[in-house]
C-alpha cells in the first residue's frame, strides 16, 4: 500500500494525473456511472462528481479511503459517492459502471495486482460498451549506462567500510529493479517498444 506521503507525490505529479483528469473531463456525461478502482484519497471520484457523473463508486482497501470520505463531505458529494473499503475483487456493485478509472500501477503496470484487478473489473463491473481509463499502457525499453546510479546501489555492499564482507548483497541487488531518473546521455541504444497492454483485451499479467 502507498503511504499518504506517496499519495501526495502522485497528486503533485502532473504528468501522471493530468491525462486522467482530461480523460474524465471528456468522457463523463450526466448519466455516467463511474467506478474509481483503487481510489486512494479520492481525487478521481471527486472529479467524476464535479464533471457531472450521476453516480460514483469508490473502492480502496487502504485507510486512505477515509480521507476520500471526508473530502466527499467537504466538496458536497456525499450523496453521489458510495465507498467500499475492500479489494475490488470482493466488491459487487448495485449497477454496472459505464466508466472504470484506475491508477493501480506503481512505476510499472505489473505493480501488485494491477492487471488482475483491471481484468476482473472489466469482466464483472463494467457495462457492455463501457470505457476503461487508461485504455492501454505502452512500455519502452533501452539499454543505459549510469555509473553514478550503479555506485549508489552497489557501493554500500562493496566498500568494506566496517572491515566486513557484505558482498552477498551484490548478487541480489543486481537481479532486482530500481526506479531512478537519468538523462538522455545515459542511453546506449534507441528505445524500442517492449510491450503494449490493451486493458480492453489483456487477460494475463505476463509479457
Amino acid at each position: 500500500m502507498y503511504s499518504l506521503h506517496f499519495y501526495g507525490e502522485m497528486l503533485a505529479d502532473t504528468g501522471r494525473t493530468e491525462p486522467y483528469v482530461e480523460a474524465l473531463r471528456r468522457l463523463v456525461r450526466p448519466d455516467s456511472v463511474v467506478l474509481d478502482l483503487g481510489c486512494g484519497p479520492g481525487l478521481f471520484a471527486l472529479l467524476a462528481c464535479k464533471f457531472g457523473a450521476r453516480r460514483v463508486y469508490a473502492v480502496e482497501p487502504d485507510n486512505a479511503i477515509n480521507i476520500a470520505r471526508e473530502a466527499a463531505a467537504a466538496n458536497g458529494f456525499v450523496e453521489r459517492i458510495e465507498f467500499f473499503q475492500e479489494l475490488s475483487t470482493a466488491v459487487t456493485l448495485p449497477e454496472h459502471a459505464t466508466i472504470v478509472i484506475s491508477d493501480l500501477r506503481g512505476v510499472l503496470p505489473w505493480f501488485q495486482q494491477n492487471i488482475p484487478s483491471v481484468v476482473d473489473a472489466r469482466r464483472r463491473l463494467l457495462a457492455p460498451g463501457g470505457v476503461l481509463i487508461p485504455r492501454r499502457d505502452v512500455l519502452w525499453a533501452a539499454l543505459v549506462e549510469a555509473a553514478d546510479e550503479h555506485q549508489k546501489l552497489l557501493g554500500p555492499w562493496e566498500d568494506r567500510r566496517f572491515d566486513v564482507d557484505l558482498s552477498a548483497g551484490v548478487s541480489k541487488l543486481t537481479n532486482t529493479w530500481r526506479k531512478t531518473r537519468i538523462g538522455v546521455e545515459a542511453l546506449l541504444t534507441e528505445a524500442v517498444c517492449w510491450a503494449t497492454l490493451d486493458y480492453q483485451e489483456v487477460v494475463s499479467p505476463d509479457v
